[in-house]
């Protein structure tokens, strides 16, 4: 029930300032409806960061509208406009696909996901198969950095940076995973091509932190840059405290493709 009230409470609160976000111009990449803003002022002449965002299981669809409801604002708020201008895109994943393969079982006293896996298959999800082609069209445009692809996600969408950075190892420069999970075998292919700051609340009973906190362990002993924060008492929500971390952007705009400590591509 407390899940239930919060999740309500939040939906009624985005929608009544939904109007904030027309700054996020409308596109479809084939079947893939997407939000992209652009930076104030736009120069065409000048190259410019790409910040990818991954919504969770709740804004799923073809809306092209709730997927800006969680962090959709953040890159809105003028002061990051002003210090980190940058190209900024919120996909909207379809109600029958995944950002990445995972499968649970359900605990039937609590409704609770259990018995996590996560395949790593040869070819990704049709959904982030459609993203990857839609970044590698702006790769090749004048106002896209290519050096500096950054990716975020929560829930099921940081289930889906994991994914994705493991899939295209350097692709991204460095990426910022909250409340997600995925195949622990997979940091071997993260380690060193791509920086992390994953994220994550201790009281999480919707995506377990035990995830996080073995890939931050796992990619710490591959040597990879990574920074793990865990907020005590916070439950599923904790896009609310990576979102106040003042260093956040500053941390992910830091980085370039090719600098990774330790990349060898």
């Amino acid at each position: 029930m407390r899940r239930f009230i919060y999740f309500f409470i939040l939906f009624i609160v985005t929608r009544t300032s939904a109007q904030d976000l027309s700054s996020y111009r409308k596109e479809i990449f084939h079947s893939l409806p997407y939000r992209i803003l652009y930076p104030s002022p736009f120069d065409s002449l000048k190259k410019y960061p790409l910040v990818v965002f991954l919504h969770g299981a709740y804004h799923k669809g073809s809306d092209n509208d709730v997927q800006l409801e969680i962090g959709g604002r953040f890159f809105l708020r003028p002061e990051n406009r002003r210090d980190f201008p940058a190209i900024v895109i919120f996909p909207q994943c379809p109600a029958d696909d995944l950002w990445a393969y995972f499968t649970t079982g359900i605990d039937s006293m609590t409704g609770l996901a259990t018995a996590w896996q996560f395949p790593f298959r040869r070819e990704p999800t049709a959904v982030t198969g459609l993203l990857k082609a839609l970044l590698d069209s702006l790769r090749s445009t004048p106002c896209c950095d290519s050096t500096r692809y950054y990716l975020g996600g929560l829930s099921q969408g940081g289930m889906g940076v994991f994914d994705m950075v493991a899939r295209y190892p350097g692709y991204f420069a460095a990426a910022f995973p909250i409340c997600g999970a995925g195949n622990l075998s997979t940091s071997k292919r993260i380690a060193g091509h791509t920086a992390l700051w994953i994220f994550h609340g201790q009281e999480d009973e919707i995506v377990p932190p035990r995830f996080s906190r073995l890939f931050y362990k796992r990619i710490k002993k591959e040597k990879g840059e990574v920074r793990y924060s865990e907020y005590p008492g916070v439950h599923h929500n904790s896009w609310v405290n990576a979102f106040a971390e003042k260093e956040l952007l500053s941390w992910l705009f830091s980085h370039h493709a090719g600098e990774i400590p330790g990349n060898d591509l």
